[in-house]
């Protein structure tokens, strides 16, 4: 399933109150609420099955940075966002854990990311 352009992406509103509820309900009963969130999914530009959006950052300068990189060479390793699929993705062998979703952004807080070495 392809994903919207950011500027077509709908944000979250009042109307989804009741699924937010929810979402948190689940969240607070596997004692998850304060490991995982919610953001937006959206494209800003096309991703390859094979790859992966890799994210580092410079706490010095607090910025953000991400990049594509390809899945199987990069040396990021933690995955710090995911993207639920549907069953029929899974069965259709969707990269994931085998538990409904893909990993779509890596980050290793270790010295791979620039800055760490002033913290």
């Amino acid at each position: 399933m392809s994903l919207p352009r950011f500027e077509d992406a709908e944000e979250l509103g009042p109307e989804d109150a009741e699924f937010v509820r929810d979402l948190v309900a689940v969240l607070a009963k596997h004692g998850n609420l304060g490991r995982f969130g919610l953001c937006l999914l959206h494209d800003h530009f096309p991703i390859a099955a094979d790859e992966v959006l890799v994210e580092t950052n410079d706490p010095r300068t607090r910025t953000l940075h991400a990049r594509v990189e390809k899945a199987d060479r990069t040396p990021h390793s933690k995955a710090s966002q995911w993207r639920f699929v549907s069953h029929t993705e899974v069965e259709r062998g969707a990269q994931g854990g085998g538990g409904g979703y893909r990993v779509i952004q890596l980050c290793t807080p270790l010295d791979l990311c620039p800055g760490r070495d002033q913290e």
